[in-house]
């Protein structure tokens, strides 16, 4: 039996939806106050259960809004679940937003030694990395100057470049193929086949679907929070 690399039991991740009361309505209306903010209660995915094992690619799709990014924000450790437990096993490289953990004074050099860092290697394996990542980026001289100043496109670039060569186990993507022009997606999805064939294990979000079925083994469709199915890609 594979080894898992990925395990939910009963996941529930709920966000509330906070609004100014006036401390006079609190006092006078609590009754009231506490109903309402149960009613501003929304719950991102609702008793999830699933695993992927080791080496398997797993799909996620769905409608805006159905739990996707907050899967994935849960397994990168960034979210915490409300409900149910969550275990990983595995170096996790996380593309979950565009220039996120990005210092938008810094450089591209400097924010792919601090993104590096952030996510587990030392100064000196990323020395021995950084023309490799740069070559990759396909940034060239853009590369030394503030990030502040670069496309989407070229966030995407700086941030996939970063998290494909910290030699992750578990590689998270959430809908980072959209940005960027077609030569690099094709780029991008050729380092994850390469990724695929080593073991790395991958969760992939996309609106895609020939994306999805060309990268995953498997894909979980969700809706308003819940799982639907699981199927073979």
């Amino acid at each position: 039996m594979s080894e898992t690399a990925i395990e939910f039991n009963h996941v529930q991740k709920i966000y509330y939806l906070y609004t100014s009361i006036g401390f006079k309505e609190l006092l006078l209306h609590p009754i009231k106050y506490r109903r309402e903010k149960r009613k501003r209660a929304l719950i991102a995915i609702n008793d999830i259960t699933f695993s992927v094992k080791k080496g398997e690619a797993f799909g996620l799709t769905g409608p805006n809004g159905s739990g996707k990014s907050t899967i994935l924000g849960l397994i990168a450790g960034v979210l915490k679940p409300d409900r149910g437990t969550i275990k990983t096993n595995g170096r996790i490289a996380p593309l979950l937003e565009l220039g996120a953990g990005f210092h938008p004074e810094l450089t591209g050099r400097e924010n792919i030694v601090l993104n590096s860092i952030i996510l587990g290697m030392t100064k000196k394996e990323v020395e021995k990395k950084m023309d490799e990542i740069i070559e990759f980026s396909e940034l060239g001289d853009f590369v030394d100057q503030p990030i502040r100043t670069y496309s989407s496109g070229m966030l995407a670039r700086l941030g996939f470049s970063v998290a494909v060569h910290i030699d992750p186990e578990i590689l998270l993507v959430d809908e980072i193929l959209a940005v960027g022009d077609e030569n690099f997606q094709k780029k991008c999805i050729d380092k994850m086949m390469s990724f695929k064939k080593n073991g790395v294990t991958i969760v992939f979000v996309s609106h895609s679907t020939d994306q999805v079925h060309k990268i995953c083994d498997r894909v979980a469709r969700l809706e308003k929070g819940k799982l639907l199915s699981i199927e073979n890609a």
